[in-house]
């Protein structure tokens, strides 16, 4: 077992490390071809700039009948940027590529859905500042600096 401090060494700065970006690598392979747990998908962006592919695995947070994406490193991540630049479009991997709209969830709406997140994501825990244990008010505090988008599948 990973233990916080070593899981936020891996996202120094955050980027993964050599580690990080093969675990995450054997992951989205495993995730795109339905080899996990149904919470476990692969979210393929494109690079607005270089039109490049990133790949890497998330967790599906589920709160009040509906699904969300969260950035556990936050707002700098390379997903939000990808997902934000397509207009919320992306594809979710998960045993069979599937489009999705990706909506960001108001700030002031995303608390009690990061504390799902922490909740279903132990691999997050290390990289968010509230314990997954606080109650809901503790988690808007940190809401802006969380991106979160629902999951709205197009076929």
């Amino acid at each position: 077992m990973i233990g916080d401090e070593s899981r936020r060494r891996m996202y120094a700065g955050g980027r993964p490390n050599r580690t990080a970006r093969f675990l995450n690598d054997l992951s989205a392979k495993m995730f795109s071809l339905g080899l996990s747990p149904h919470w476990a998908v692969t979210l393929e962006t494109v690079n607005p700039t270089s039109a490049t592919a990133l790949i890497l695995p998330l967790v599906i947070a589920n709160f009040d009948h509906r699904e969300f994406l969260v950035s556990m490193l936050g707002q700098r991540s390379r997903w939000v940027r990808n997902v934000r630049a397509a207009g919320g479009h992306a594809i979710v991997h998960a045993g069979r590529r599937r489009p999705v709209l990706l909506t960001e969830v108001a700030a002031e709406d995303r608390a009690p859905i990061l504390k799902a997140y922490l909740d279903q994501a132990p691999g997050a825990r290390a990289h968010v500042p509230v314990d997954r244990r606080e109650p809901v008010a503790q988690f808007e505090r940190i809401a802006a600096d969380y991106p979160v988008f629902e999951i709205r599948y197009l076929r």
